[in-house]
């Protein structure tokens, strides 16, 4: 018998929501996330929207460490300003953590680069765009709380593995 219906935390910004620090988005166009949205698998979530932050924003950085490190209390999250935002950006994770647990997500697809979702890399909190390998906040919680984190350029192996776990039945 086939499982269906494996529900996905989705960055908002991977489907078209302009939610991203400058207001921009980063939708992806890939036709699984299209069958997923009409399965109604994706869990549609903006954990720095979500705590409170607004879009625009200024570009925030982690530094010291990555998003385990944050989550230590070993590193900080700070605004370009140089404002120290870490406390909003915990928040972000827990609130992103929350949302997957409500919904019984065991994956998720974020947005890389982000310092509460980037899953591969992050900005190295010079503000200089350089991008070293990590996670970020809220995608550490994730995997701490073990629910499978992938970046958006990894959708294709997020695509083959819920396929191994449960194939698709012909039509």
């Amino acid at each position: 018998m086939q499982k269906r219906g494996e529900k996905i935390l989705i960055s908002a910004c991977l489907m078209g929501f302009r939610v991203r620090y400058n207001g921009s988005d980063k939708k992806q166009v890939l036709a699984a996330l299209t069958q997923w949205q009409r399965e109604q698998r994706l869990v549609l979530h903006c954990p720095e929207l979500a705590a409170g932050l607004p879009t625009p924003r200024l570009p925030a950085e982690t530094v010291g460490g990555s998003g385990a490190d944050v989550l230590a209390g070993r590193a900080r999250v700070v605004e370009s300003d140089g404002r120290d935002m870490t406390q909003t950006y915990l928040l972000a994770a827990w609130l992103a953590l929350e949302t997957a647990q409500q919904q019984g997500c065991r994956f998720a697809l974020l947005s890389d680069g982000s310092p509460t979702c980037g899953s591969q890399a992050i900005y190295d909190g010079s503000f200089s765009g350089q991008r070293q390998p990590g996670a970020g906040v809220a995608a550490a919680l994730l995997r701490q709380h073990n629910i499978a984190v992938y970046a958006e350029q990894q959708a294709g192996e997020l695509l083959a593995h819920l396929n191994r776990i449960a194939p698709r039945l012909p039509g």
